[in-house]
């Protein structure tokens, strides 16, 4: 489970961000007193995470969306799902008693036929689960939907298509059509409402509100990496035809030096506090743009006032012309942009930060921390076989594209860490292999593993990079291998250092130090560090029991 292990210096101040590690794309609901985010999820599974909180700056992991099996198969597929496929953009609303998530899962079959843009709908009366099946909405091409509900009760899905045709899938321009929740159908005219202020620029991300009287439309524009930003339009019409806001973009890190402390934020949601006061909560990446972080794009919150701007002018009479005001959202007034430090949003209270994490599988259920790359395959897992150890089966399968392998893992919280694994394993055959992962992608990860050669034990080390073969950048003999070790791995300063343990723990033997090997996160999802099981394409009875696994991060920035 999570520990919050320290309080923030400053109590009257929070940290951004407020989900570290991988939570991109996050949207958020009030009801009454708390509130609740959802994220992307992509290929991982369980999916489409789901925090609370009653603060707005500490947040719980309570469950997922996506919990069950027979919720990711058959149209809506995460079993096979390519990499960067899967899970986008979310929307979170709650009506009536019941919340609703709508999404978007992105597959593309492997025999080559065009890829599905597959956009469904789960409803929960308590967020934390259980969600019902997914409600598919058929006909509604693009992607990162929003369910918008208006003052006579209706409901209407806001899409996204390529621009100028309102039925083929893109990120060009956002389309509104009524939707019947009874039947999970869309009904009457569709409408293209706006193309975003830069013209239909990877036009994503669209939330409808009704404020101040208007229909207003916020999206993510300009890709999901150095020139992304939150764009917003109104009109007096949920069918438009909407103004852009001429202060546009209200929340960009374009117009900053390479060097600011988080970059490429964009792909916001917005929330009116009970008191009327609002927040925004948006994604990020941490550090400068040419070395970024392995942790992706997080989740940051954003304080928001409204202000007039002029939209244009009017002649009311002839020769008189007097400004049309509309109001706006103003991202972070005083200052722009996101920053590091913010004041809290409500007094009297203090942000905790999680920046711990220890299982010692004592539990009857497995950690919400944990997740896999796809939905797992049957037995890849076991609470109960031995109590106090989490049992992770040897399976033939390895970490490769659309694969399942006997993997899984916790996301990496912060730059700077420490992670610990205490395993006991007693491989039968040759090219049997368990330890610990630290992974991103099918081709972006690190094993470091006990593994069986010809008849002995070896430690190694294996890295695959980005679009490379993977290859063994270090390998050691255990000829005194008992079957228990003690996996150590300290990040630090840009560089990992591997140590290990055959005594439990009393003395650690450094394996290499100041590796360059690093998991450096581009785009998409986050890192993770976790446990790796594989018998390399054998049929195999073996496992690996898993004691403990630790996590400890350090802020950095």
């Amino acid at each position: 489970m999570l520990l919050p292990i320290s309080l923030f210096a400053q109590e009257a101040t929070f940290t951004n961000p407020i989900l570290s590690g991988g939570y991109p794309d996050p949207s958020i609901v009030r009801v009454e007193e708390d509130y609740y985010i959802v994220n992307s999820s992509f290929e991982y599974f369980p999916g489409l995470p789901i925090h609370k909180s009653s603060d707005l700056v500490n947040w719980e992991l309570i469950g997922y969306g996506l919990h069950r099996t027979d919720q990711c198969d058959g149209v809506n597929n995460l079993v096979d799902v390519q990499g960067n496929g899967g899970i986008h953009a979310p929307t979170i609303r709650h009506k009536d008693g019941v919340f609703y998530i709508i999404t978007t899962n992105i597959y593309s079959p492997e025999n080559g036929d065009p890829t599905q843009f597959i956009n469904f709908i789960i409803t929960a009366t308590n967020p934390a689960g259980p969600w019902s099946d997914p409600h598919i909405i058929d006909g509604a091409p693009g992607i990162d939907p929003d369910l918008f509900f208006d003052d006579d009760d209706k409901a209407y899905f806001v899409g996204t298509h390529d621009l100028g045709d309102k039925n083929a899938n893109g990120i060009g321009e956002i389309w509104v059509q009524e939707l019947d929740l009874n039947n999970w159908k869309l009904v009457g005219e569709r409408t293209s409402i706006w193309a975003g202020a830069c013209g239909g620029c990877c036009v994503e991300g669209p939330h409808m509100y009704k404020q101040h009287g208007m229909y207003y439309i916020m999206v993510a524009e300009g890709g999901t990496a150095y020139n992304h930003a939150v764009m917003i339009a109104a009109s007096d019409k949920i069918t438009g035809p909407f103004e852009a806001n001429p202060r546009n973009p209200i929340l960009t890190t374009r117009h900053l030096s390479h060097n600011n402390w988080v970059h490429s934020t964009g792909h916001a949601d917005m929330v009116e506090l009970p008191d009327g006061r609002w927040y925004m909560v948006a994604l990020g990446k941490r550090g400068d743009i040419n070395q970024g972080s392995n942790m992706g794009r997080e989740t940051h919150l954003i304080p928001v006032d409204w202000e007039p701007a002029i939209v244009r002018w009017v002649e009311v009479e002839k020769g008189k012309w007097e400004p049309l005001e509309y109001l706006w959202p103003v991202c972070a007034p005083e200052t722009g942009k996101i920053e590091r430090s913010n004041p809290l949003p409500f007094e009297g209270k203090k942000q905790y930060r999680n920046d711990a994490f220890t299982d010692n599988f004592d539990q009857s259920n497995l950690d919400l921390q944990w997740n896999f790359r796809r939905v797992p395959r049957a037995q890849t897992y076991s609470l109960d076989a031995s109590k106090g150890f989490l049992r992770l089966y040897v399976q033939p399968t390895i970490i490769s594209e659309r694969e399942r392998a006997s993997l899984m893992g916790i996301r990496q919280r912060e730059t700077d860490f420490e992670y610990q694994a205490s395993m006991i394993f007693k491989p039968k055959n040759d090219k049997e292999e368990a330890g610990i992962s630290l992974f991103q992608k099918d081709d972006n990860y690190i094993n470091w593993t006990i593994k069986r050669v010809n008849g002995k034990h070896e430690l190694q080390l294996v890295v695959n990079e980005r679009e490379k073969e993977s290859r063994l950048v270090m390998t050691q003999s255990l000829p005194d291998y008992n079957g228990e070790v003690i996996f150590k791995v300290v990040s630090k300063n840009d560089e990992y250092n591997y140590q290990y343990s055959l005594d439990g723990g009393n003395s650690f033997i450094d394996f290499t130090q100041g590796s360059s090997e690093l998991i450096i996160c581009h785009v998409y999802t986050g890192a993770y560090m976790g446990i790796y099981a594989s018998s390399n394409g054998n049929k195999t009875k073996s496992y690996a029991d898993f004691d403990w696994v630790k996590y400890q991060g350090f802020q950095r920035y």
